[in-house]
């Protein structure tokens, strides 16, 4: 293993020793009182099976067969959860053939990000991961299951489900991918017409057809955005079958992979066999392997967040310097949109995850003595599936990349640094997504553009204001208790003329970027955020700001003393923060965390004032090179 991977874990580990205790011992105590269907009250267990039909009625009745949960996303708007809609009669069908039952027990909110982009609907975005989590702990909280399939792909909605589902940890879960759509438009050339359009050189209605070519049928976007990152996490944490993450819809091995996931969630419940429940497969090793595949990957920066969130539900205390760290020792290795111009199913055709696996694992970069879902052991996630003569299995994966302007071996990186870059200085801690920013534009220092809404940075754009003139664009106030802290992506095309143009540009915000930003250096999720005091509140046009992503710096000119200024700008108010649904989010704006600690509103697990669970039975064994 390699010595800071191991150091990372042992750190993690002890960091989050009593937490992550308190949480075990909560989720072993729901486990020791066994299946909570079998001390419903009768009313309750009648109520539960009223609607059931009469074969599955008597089963439930009796209590001798698992029952399991199927928590779904879809929509017919999201064209990456579409396919969704005919999974939940087909998954009880499977379940019921392998020796269970299963009931939709709830359905979760599923925003799109893409229709929402620079609207006040993105401004509930990321709040909507939090309502996730809550709806999926309301769609089991019923009792009446022994485990649960989880449909989901895009943003906050894998997260989220995760996260609810970490609150029932004692029981185990599969989640049921849905893949991307097929290639269209290549990212590269829808981003070239979304550029002009900014410059006022194409119309609405070629860039239209532009954005339809690319975004044209149901699955997941086919850039290595927020949603295909989730994908290949899932993955790499073991919540997904082997391979099954980027195999597209309405195609046999899709089919099969769908009926194989109702399969191993019987098999996986106590029932069947004493394997260990979701709470305790996502451990310290579990999350770091998921911060490498995310660095390794080139993967979206919304996961410095995310991650961290999904981390602390199981009671672990993830940390960006955890991240910062791995990212020194972790190579890139994969060029999707838009860290190149490959797209997902480029990436899944040149080996995919389980290339990407079989390297890191070989090179001492992944924790491979951890639990999956079809099993111990990260190896097997080398392998992929395939349908032979009607039948699903699964065959070693290649031992070599099949595209080297795509995926590459550890051993012959595209670089030798992960994809991202914690940043630290007088203005806060930041992220920037490095993989995706030329070399030559990863140092900019120059004097500061002040903005508090996205939508002023564009109308100075478009009226000439920016031309010509080397700038930091700093909009503030977008932070996570300002105004749900939405991605700017919207602010992309405009960026990207500035630099085509020759002009130094980067970009500091207390906000969030889409997953499929890049080009332009980005000092995102600065924290703390201006809407708190945070140092950008304190910033004024004209201040020198140096940003250099390669040293993980964000600082200022030496004249500028900020201790002797007072903030300027402020938050939308009350009154200006409504519409949308946005105001009955108010208790959210009170409550939520900072960026570095997910920006959630929940806490750490608490832990009891005497609280003597025997760390003994929780060790994580680190194995030192």
């Amino acid at each position: 293993m390699h010595p800071v991977l191991a150091e990372v874990t042992a750190r993690l580990v002890e960091r989050s020793s009593e937490t992550r205790a308190a949480y075990l011992a909560k989720i072993e105590a729901a486990r020791l009182r066994g299946p909570a269907r079998g001390r419903l009250a009768c009313g309750n267990l009648a109520h539960g099976f009223a609607a059931a039909a009469p074969g599955e009625k008597e089963e439930l009745r009796r209590g001798g067969k698992p029952n399991l949960a199927i928590v779904t996303s879809y929509n017919d708007m999201l064209s990456a959860h579409q396919p969704y809609v005919d999974y939940p009669p087909v998954l009880k069908h499977e379940v019921m053939r392998a020796g269970g039952i299963a009931q939709v027990a709830g359905g979760v909110p599923a925003m799109c990000d893409g229709v929402t982009q620079g609207r006040a609907g993105m401004q509930l975005s990321l709040y909507s991961r939090d309502v996730i989590a809550m709806a999926t702990a309301v769609a089991l909280s019923h009792d009446m299951f022994d485990g649960a399939l989880l449909l989901g792909v895009c943003d906050k909605i894998v997260p989220g489900l995760l996260i609810g589902a970490l609150s029932f940890g004692h029981l185990p879960a599969v989640w049921v991918p849905a893949g991307p759509m097929t290639s269209g438009l290549p990212n590269k050339e829808k981003a070239r017409v979304r550029q002009r359009f900014a410059e006022g050189k194409a119309g609405r209605e070629e860039l239209l057809e532009a954005e339809a070519a690319s975004y044209h049928s149901r699955g997941t976007c086919t850039f290595y955005g927020t949603a295909n990152s989730n994908q290949l996490l899932m993955e790499v944490l073991g919540l997904h079958l082997p391979g099954s993450s980027f195999v597209n819809p309405g195609t046999p091995l899709r089919d099969a992979l769908t009926l194989a996931a109702a399969e191993r969630a019987v098999a996986r419940t106590a029932q069947y066999e004493d394997a260990p429940a979701l709470g305790e497969m996502v451990d310290e090793k579990a999350i770091v392997n998921a911060c490498v595949a995310l660095l390794a990957s080139g993967g979206s920066t919304n996961h410095t967040m995310h991650l961290v969130a999904i981390a602390r539900a199981a009671g672990i205390q993830l940390t960006w310097n955890d991240l910062s760290e791995l990212s020194d020792v972790v190579p890139l290795l994969a060029r999707m949109y838009p860290n190149g111009p490959a797209d997902v199913n480029h990436f899944h055709a040149a080996g995919g995850i389980a290339f990407l696996v079989r390297t890191l694992l070989d090179a001492g970069l992944l924790h491979e003595d951890v639990e999956t879902i079809v099993g111990p052991g990260l190896r097997r996630y080398t392998e992929e599936p395939v349908v032979i003569d009607g039948e699903l299995s699964w065959r070693p994966g290649p031992d070599r990349s099949l595209d080297l302007d795509v995926l590459r071996p550890v051993a012959d990186p595209f670089s030798t640094h992960g994809g991202l870059q914690v940043l630290h200085g007088p203005l806060g801690t930041g992220v920037v997504k490095t993989s995706a920013v030329a070399p030559e534009h990863r140092f900019v220092s120059a004097p500061a553009r002040i903005f508090d809404d996205q939508q002023d940075f564009l109308d100075a754009f478009k009226d000439g204001e920016l031309d010509g003139i080397d700038l930091v664009a700093v909009i503030r106030y977008q932070g996570p208790a300002a105004n749900g802290m939405p991605e700017l992506h919207k602010l992309t095309p405009a960026l990207g003329v500035l630099q085509d143009r020759g002009q130094k540009v980067a970009l500091v915000t207390d906000g969030r970027m889409s997953g499929a930003s890049g080009k332009v250096p980005a000092a995102i999720h600065v924290t703390p955020e201006a809407g708190l005091g945070g140092p950008l509140s304190l910033l004024r046009d004209g201040d020198l700001i140096t940003l250099d992503s390669d040293a993980g710096t964000l600082t200022i000119g030496e004249d500028v003393v900020l201790a002797e200024r007072e903030p300027t700008g402020h938050p939308p108010t009350e009154a200006e923060w409504a519409g949308t649904g946005r105001e009955l989010f108010a208790a959210f704006r009170a409550t939520i965390g900072p960026a570095d600690q997910g920006a959630s509103v929940f806490g750490l697990p608490a832990v009891p004032p005497t609280a003597d669970a025997p760390t003994a039975d929780r060790e994580v064994s680190v194995v030192r090179s």
